[in-house]
């Protein structure tokens, strides 16, 4: 069973999810990273640009998802550098310092305190996360144009690219069409019809709206609704 709630850290997520039944599951991109624990181990899941599908790997899992742009100051690595990847730790930071925050995690009274402990302690020791970000996310998130967004922030396009690289793993364009699956799929979970969403969510029509679901997700929007796969 999956269960999240608000961390606190500010504009993060911890979660848990212990698998009722084995076999693989899918994880839709959403301009996020997470840092994970499984069976005592610590792994960061870097940026997806389309559906990751697990492997059906056994054992229950948590995670502290951080809000979009927000990892890399804390991680310490440039996010692109962990696009579509899910890796250990220890690949990130020293092995002797991550076999000791795992052992404190694992000593913790669940995992999912225990990583929102450590993520709590790496951001006291980081700087602050950087507002312009903030309002990149939030202007796509509405459905801002991109250039329309560089040029209320004071960027130029190659400017806000770079950083964007740097912060979310791929460009603002990329960033947008993700955030826009997730308005869509979020109004279409919610009874929405499917022409109706994709004329709110900011496609051009429906069929723009499937095409885009199938590249993103992997799966037709009913059956990404039902459940399947």
């Amino acid at each position: 069973m999956y269960v999240e709630r608000a961390s606190r850290l500010a504009g993060a997520v911890v979660w848990s999810n212990a698998p009722e039944r084995d076999g693989a599951a899918r994880v839709l991109p959403d301009g996020c990273m997470d840092l994970l624990w499984h069976q005592g181990r610590l792994l960061v899941a870097g940026p997806d640009t389309h559906a990751h599908v697990t492997d059906g790997e056994n054992g229950a899992w948590a995670g502290v998802r951080f809000y979009p742009g927000t990892a890399p100051a804390l991680l310490g690595v440039p996010a692109h550098e962990l696009r579509d990847r899910r890796v250990e730790l220890a690949d990130l930071w020293p092995a002797a310092e991550v076999r000791r925050l795992e052992a404190r995690v694992n000593a913790a009274p669940d995992p999912v305190s225990g990583l929102e402990d450590l993520a709590l302690r790496q951001a006291a020791g980081a700087d602050p996360p950087d507002p312009l970000l903030r309002q990149v996310v939030t202007a796509l998130g509405a459905g801002r144009p991109v250039a329309a967004t560089a040029d209320e922030l004071g960027l130029g396009a190659r400017q806000l690219h770079r950083r964007s690289l740097t912060a979310f793993g791929y460009g603002p364009k990329t960033l947008a069409r993700i955030l826009r699956l997730r308005r869509a799929l979020a109004l279409a979970r919610d009874g929405v019809p499917f022409a109706d969403t994709a004329a709110r969510a900011g496609y051009a029509d429906q069929a723009h709206l499937a095409r885009d679901v199938r590249e993103l997700a992997g799966l037709p929007l009913g059956e990404l609704l039902a459940g399947r796969g």
